[in-house]
């Protein structure tokens, strides 16, 4: 990040009822389960190399103020079956983290987070205001997306 931009963190956590080796199951498989929990704001997701997990590398189309923007990413697992990190290697970068808690056996804490750089000085608080409002019902969507995902996956008896 240069001198003219700081770091600046939106996440969003739900509590899900699931257990956690699903949830995680999902979020890492960026062929098919990922995919599924997009919500509407994402235009595309092709993956590039890999398709689970750490190693993986995909190209993301994203609908921001009306304007599509695309940007490759790159996955890591910083902590495997639980920390899943995509780095955006576009021109304006960022790191969004899913953290996968487990509550108990069949409910789990899930929280994705994104650290991006924002300008400091006057247009920062707005910025930042823009990012948030932007970025926290895309969030939203998303949890609520796995937790229907994850439920339409579990076997029966156990909904």
């Amino acid at each position: 990040m240069t001198s003219s931009q700081a770091p600046f963190v939106v996440s969003k956590t739900a509590e899900i009822d699931a257990p956690a080796d699903r949830l995680y199951g999902i979020i890492a498989d960026y062929r098919s389960g990922h995919p599924r929990i997009l919500p509407p704001a994402f235009t595309a997701l092709t993956v590039e190399a890999g398709g689970v997990g750490a190693g993986t590398r995909i190209r993301v189309g994203m609908r921001v103020f009306g304007r599509v923007m695309t940007f490759p990413a790159e996955i890591s697992e910083p902590d495997p079956g639980r920390v899943l990190v995509e780095r955006n290697l576009g021109e304006r970068p960022s790191v969004t983290t899913f953290t996968v808690d487990r509550i108990d056996a069949t409910r789990s804490r899930v929280t994705i987070s994104t650290e991006l750089p924002v300008r400091t000085g006057v247009l920062a608080g707005i910025e930042r205001w823009m990012t948030r409002r932007l970025l926290e019902p895309i969030y939203d969507a998303e949890l609520t997306k796995l937790a229907d995902v994850a439920r339409e996956s579990l076997p029966q008896g156990n909904a």
